[in-house]
């Protein structure tokens, strides 16, 4: 069995940021096989896709609508992927979940992953 745990969400105002983390623990669980994904969801709207990290050789994807703002990496000696968001906007606001991937192109279909956390809340004011 795999545990995500999300960390590092909180309040923040607009322009601001934030870096989110999620570790990932398992009695034989490590990272290095499995490419990552960060979704968000806020109240009343679907799950949308925020960022995708691919396993070796690392190729990073985004979202149109964060893209130059976040950043996705990962540290597999640590079993944890990090989301750098920067210049934060109130549209931001969202629980943000971490997902882990093992076919390492699942990208933005939430159906493609395996293990997801329990999230984070992200709130950004005006």
């Amino acid at each position: 069995q795999v545990q995500l745990v999300e960390s590092g969400g909180g309040l923040v105002q607009a322009g601001g940021s934030l870096r989110l983390s999620c570790a990932a623990s398992g009695r034989t669980f490590s990272m290095y096989p499995y490419a990552m994904g960060w979704f968000r969801q806020a109240p009343g709207k679907p799950r949308e896709f925020v960022a995708h990290i691919t396993r070796n050789p690392i190729r990073a994807s985004y979202a149109d609508s964060v893209k130059g703002r976040f950043t996705i990496s990962r540290d597999n000696a640590r079993n944890t992927v990090y989301l750098q968001m920067n210049s934060l906007k109130p549209e931001d606001t969202a629980v943000y979940y971490c997902a882990t991937d093992r076919t390492n192109q699942a990208l933005d279909d939430p159906d493609e992953y395996d293990y997801w956390g329990q999230g984070t809340q992200v709130t950004v004011s005006s």
